[in-house]
């Protein structure tokens, strides 16, 4: 009696303790990943001549890094911190905003959080959006080009197994 006791108690047990829940694992954007993305885009805004200033944010928004070139306006930092807020956590290019409303969707000025500006890349890693880089102080089409250098550096430096 005690054996088919001790049975059911085992067998019954696991039904009793809560099932794990699936947790989703996703690559979040470092800081090692983050100065990547920096140094490429302040590379290519030195070679162009550019002043910018260069924001690096997290899946949330969150400021990671920023760097501002010399003689970059102050009011520059805002707007990069805000195009690559935006590039993350609408997890695409700020550019699509900017041509939304250009095109007479004025709806989209009222978007919680959007900076509907040209410059704002999002950086994706194993296909999902770990954050972005947005770049400020030129022209929209040159800050967008700037800032996809640098997203594509730290997508471009990860290799199979190794961790950002």
């Amino acid at each position: 009696m005690k054996k088919i006791i001790s049975i059911l108690l085992i067998l019954a047990v696991p039904a009793l303790l809560p099932a794990k829940a699936e947790t989703p694992v996703k690559p979040v954007l470092t800081l090692s990943a983050a100065k990547k993305a920096v140094e490429a885009a302040e590379k290519e805004a030195v070679r162009r001549g550019a002043t910018v200033v260069i924001a690096v944010v997290d899946d949330g928004g969150h400021l990671i890094l920023l760097e501002r070139l010399d003689d970059t306006q102050v009011a520059s930092v805002e707007v990069g911190i805000g195009k690559a807020r935006t590039a993350a956590i609408f997890r695409r290019p700020s550019k699509v905003f900017e041509d939304q409303i250009r095109d007479g969707r004025v709806a989209a000025l009222a978007l919680p959080g959007a900076t509907p500006l040209q410059g704002g890349i999002p950086i994706i890693i194993d296909g999902k959006v770990a954050g972005a880089i947005g770049v400020s102080g030129n022209t929209p089409q040159e800050d967008e080009e700037i800032a996809i250098i640098g997203a594509s550096a730290v997508s471009d430096a990860r290799t199979p197994g190794e961790k950002q």
